[in-house]
């Protein structure tokens, strides 16, 4: 899953960043409210964490003209302002959940998934195809009944294939969803990654998931040669 953070001051947002990351999220950050709004406008999001004491475009107009633009994606407010005027305001603008700073991070990664799980509650609580099993919510990953070990990345990956099945993914589209906004879609990444992926997932077992669609990219499939 893909999370935009708009945060101005450069620690927070990489600390956020970081223990987003460690969870297998794939995280942008923006510095500012212009920039913010902007990658909210051109990126597809599954959450949007925002604080409201931002430069160029304050935090509140920036939830305000996402909510105009009929994007409904979820939105955490992290921030100082903790009145209770400012937490109404805050949720009547549209934000669907409010956490001031400071804040325990463990708090803050369950307000992340309690809203995930909102946005997605008429999904599987387990992702299936064959007898790969994936568990969103634990992170535990088996085929044929054996534990697969995967790094932060290729879980990613894995995810959004499990989350696509049996459709074509480009390259573009896979590096969008679990790359950040930085990535360099014209490097090899994406195939080192699926490459080490399919060892993981497909070396030993039958029928095998991960398919190259020449010059396009790949699908997870069991119904392919």
């Amino acid at each position: 899953m893909r999370i935009l953070v708009i945060e101005d001051e450069i620690k927070v947002a990489n600390f956020i960043k970081k223990g987003l990351e460690e969870e297998h999220y794939a995280v942008d950050t923006a510095l500012d409210g212009e920039s913010g709004l902007y990658m909210s406008e051109v990126n597809d999001y599954d959450l949007i964490v925002l604080d409201l004491m931002i430069p160029k475009i304050p935090g509140l107009d920036v939830l305000r003209r996402i909510r105009s633009n009929k994007n409904k994606v979820p939105i955490l407010v992290v921030t100082a302002k903790h009145s209770a005027e400012d937490i109404v305001k805050g949720l009547d603008s549209g934000c669907d959940d409010y956490l001031t700073k400071p804040f325990e991070f463990k708090v803050f990664l369950a307000r992340v998934r309690a809203l995930l799980r909102r946005e997605r509650v008429d999904a599987e609580p387990i992702l299936k195809l064959a007898d790969l099993i994936l568990s969103p919510v634990t992170h535990r990953v088996t085929r044929g009944g054996k534990e697969i070990e995967l790094t932060s990345k290729e879980y990613g990956l894995l995810e959004y294939f499990m989350r696509n099945p049996n459709k074509v993914l480009t390259r573009t589209m896979i590096s969008e969803h679990v790359w950040d906004y930085h990535f360099d879609s014209m490097t090899n990444v994406v195939d080192v990654y699926v490459n080490y992926l399919r060892k993981k997932i497909d070396k030993g077992f039958e029928p095998k998931l991960i398919h190259t669609i020449r010059g396009v990219g790949y699908i997870l499939s069991p119904d392919r040669p």
